[in-house]
């Protein structure tokens, strides 16, 4: 195993990407592969200066620290977003590509697998994959979310370096395996982080009100179903159910 290196990470992944078909897929890495190199390119981080790892749905760097983190947050702020205009414009809706992206620092070991092995690492792979980034994006209307740590804030963002707005940035906590895990997120925090937003499921007919019509008596003779009964349709039973209730004992049957 190597000693640790100081490294600035970048975390780049693609919005419902499994929900897509084969073909679909394809097109969306393409599509990420160029967004990301094109963007890193605007920055002066060539192919000398980073290492990347693919996760099919979503693109990790390890990037040099000598490449400037100022000149590549700028890339960020401005190169991603209109590089989405670009691509999405010409796209169809099928193949829309919408990123959720996180820059951090970490000091990180290469280990003789070419695995990449980092405390910091893993606690910015745990902000990409946190409910606050998911539903900020999920309520953005320019396809991009993009969170920096808090080691990225106190170092770069919160002293107002040109083309970066330390007052566009707002501090959130993401829940993480091992704790709360603070981090700031470029734009307002999502109004229900955590809770997709869905439609408001139809009421269990035999869970009504008293205000509701009244329910028709049910036969004594009956089985009654309560709870969940999962799968009854048209008189047939699929998947399972639960029971409530007894039926009556019939003339001459054993107590």
């Amino acid at each position: 195993m190597t000693d640790p290196l100081a490294r600035t990470v970048l975390l780049v992944d693609t919005e419902r990407f499994s929900d897509r078909d084969d073909v679909q897929q394809a097109y969306l890495r393409r599509m990420l592969y160029g967004i990301v190199d094109r963007t890193l390119m605007a920055a002066g981080i060539d192919q000398t200066l980073r290492l990347r790892a693919d996760r099919g749905d979503a693109i990790m760097e390890l990037i040099d620290p000598s490449a400037p983190l100022t000149t590549l947050l700028r890339a960020l702020l401005d190169e991603v977003p209109a590089e989405l205009r670009s691509v999405n414009r010409l796209a169809a809706s099928s193949a829309q590509i919408r990123l959720r992206v996180v820059l951090a620092t970490a000091y990180v070991v290469i280990d003789e697998y070419h695995g990449w092995v980092g405390t910091e690492l893993n606690h910015a792979c745990r902000l990409l994959d946190g409910d606050v980034l998911r539903a900020a994006l999920r309520e953005r209307a320019d396809d991009y979310a993009l969170c920096v740590s808090e080691s990225v804030y106190t170092g770069i963002v919160r002293h107002d370096h040109k083309g970066i707005p330390a007052e566009r940035f707002t501090s959130i906590t993401v829940v993480g395996k091992n704790g709360p895990l603070s981090a700031w997120l470029y734009g307002p925090a999502p109004s229900e982080p955590g809770s997709p937003k869905a439609a408001e499921p139809e009421p269990d007919p035999g869970l009504r009100s008293e205000t509701t019509a009244p329910v028709p008596p049910v036969d004594p003779t009956s089985i009654r179903f309560r709870g969940v009964n999962n799968g009854v349709v048209a008189g047939g039973v699929h998947g399972n159910i639960t029971i409530g209730g007894t039926l009556p004992r019939q003339s001459g049957e054993p107590k």
